[in-house]
């Protein structure tokens, strides 16, 4: 069978691949199908034709899978933010499992390892504690809004299209993050709408208002708004603040970062905090953490908890280790783990997280816990000591491979691993496995109607391992 980029064909859904699409194949060569799930029959469009493999995008679902449901979202399959709210949540559990024992096998090489199964969510919406919107003078239509004259086609505060730059959808509701927030960005859109400032060109790049990034406290309540502008202008931006402040008491921060530089990326040049204090404080376990505008902690409060909760359980501490936390960013993971062990030593690159890691150690009266700033690739060997564990938790490239030579050459006795990739990871374990045992992975489910699977890896040295 020849089948030709444009060709619209039938289609039988076998399973679904890492990335959310539906995977089938055609006379042998894999076919991946945006929009589909296993035991789907479709009509689809071919966009995409290569030598090893075919994307395709769905047109009509003529037999809908049994776990197929309606999606409670109305921005569902134009908004990239979440893409698999069609999938019934059980079954997005499973294959997220089955993602981890696919990809350790098949990218890891390694046979029978013990994949647990999926630690669900505590919460299946309203679980993210950060959401950055933005704004544009050109709005992308939805179906039905297409033709519509009283569509207001020149503004939009919202989320990207998959796989553009350019292309807003605004959202009156986002139903990841917590009711408030969607009451807030009601507001806000209102306010900016009405305002004598435009709102920014993505192509243009003229205009004032450019983002709008709402972060709240699973623990406390507490919201931040940070509204990030191309200029300053004092009058329109306090008068905002002040109709946020007038109307949510929730709102203990409001900071606005300035930055005239095009790239699309919601960080201020500087940043002026126009009400309260500013950060908001968050909790997970026992500890505080103080969390400003442009600085980083785990999207999934409560996700973040469990995450941690199964890697010490995983770390079995006898209360006298010293311990390594590689890519430890702003230390969350081993303050957690710090009334635990003899002390850890986190590696980070970045100097404004160690700076933010020092103050949380300071916040929380931890005393073991210090850091190194540095490239681990570079300075992981002369660190001085030599970890009874190691917890790894790298950016979802993964580790180098130099990196990994060097955690071989450590010889921890135990090595955490905490993934954001299942393959990366599986391919991190493969260059690990000649000297560490695979005993089991735990996948966490942090990002619910996502493709994306948190996973900790317990691995141990092998008794013959040098």
């Amino acid at each position: 069978m020849t089948v030709k980029k444009g060709e619209i064909i039938e289609l039988n859904i076998d399973t679904t691949a890492f990335g959310g699409k539906g995977f089938t194949k055609i006379d042998g060569m894999a076919v991946f199908v945006e929009g589909a799930i296993p035991h789907d029959i479709v009509m689809a469009k071919i966009t995409k034709k290569k030598k090893s493999h075919m994307e395709a995008r769905v047109i009509d679902i003529l037999k809908p899978s049994p776990f197929r449901q309606d999606p409670p979202c109305e921005y569902s399959g134009y908004c990239g933010g979440c893409k698999w709210q069609f999938l019934k949540y059980d079954q997005q559990l499973e294959y997220k499992k089955q993602h981890v024992i696919d990809a350790l096998g098949h990218i890891g090489l390694v046979k029978d390892v013990i994949v647990h199964d999926t630690i669900q969510s505590d919460q299946a919406f309203g679980y993210r504690n950060k959401m950055e919107f933005s704004c544009s003078d050109k709005r992308w239509l939805l179906p039905e809004e297409l033709g519509d004259e009283y569509v207001d086609k020149g503004f939009a505060l919202g989320l990207h299209v998959p796989g553009t730059f350019d292309k807003i959808i605004d959202i009156n509701a986002c139903l990841l993050q917590p009711n408030l927030g969607n009451s807030i960005l009601a507001d806000v859109r209102e306010y900016m709408k009405k305002s004598t400032e435009p709102v920014y060109g993505l192509r243009s790049h003229a205009g004032f208002w450019r983002y709008v990034v709402l972060r709240s406290s699973a623990a406390y309540g507490e919201w931040m708004v940070n509204v990030v502008t191309a200029s300053e202008n004092k009058e329109e931006i306090n008068t905002f603040a002040d109709m946020l402040v007038e109307k949510y008491p929730q709102v203990v921060s409001i900071v606005n970062n300035i930055t005239s530089r095009k790239a699309g990326i919601a960080v201020g040049e500087y940043e002026i905090l126009l009400h309260g204090r500013s950060f908001i404080k968050d909790k997970i376990g026992d500890y505080n953490f103080e969390i400003s505008a442009n600085s980083f902690f785990q999207t999934n409060t409560r996700g973040a908890e469990q995450l941690y909760a199964k890697a010490l359980e995983y770390c079995d501490f006898t209360g006298d280790e010293t311990v390594f936390d590689l890519y430890s960013g702003t230390g969350a993971i081993a303050i957690y783990l710090s009334k635990h062990v003899k002390e850890i030593i986190g590696i980070e690159i970045v100097e404004s997280a160690i700076a933010d890691a020092k103050r949380n150690c300071q916040n929380n009266n931890v005393a073991n816990c210090s850091f190194v700033l540095g490239d681990i690739q570079k300075c992981l060997l002369d660190v001085g000591k030599v970890p009874d564990v190691l917890i790894i938790d790298p950016p979802r490239s993964g580790m180098h491979k130099d990196v990994v030579r060097q955690v071989v050459e450590l010889g921890a006795k135990k090595v955490i691993y905490v993934s954001c990739n299942p393959s990366t990871m599986a391919r991190d374990i493969s260059l690990m496995k000649e000297v560490y045992d695979i005993k089991e992975v735990q996948p966490i489910d942090m990002f619910p109607h996502t493709y994306h699977i948190e996973a900790v890896c317990r691995l141990e040295k092998k008794s013959n391992g040098y």
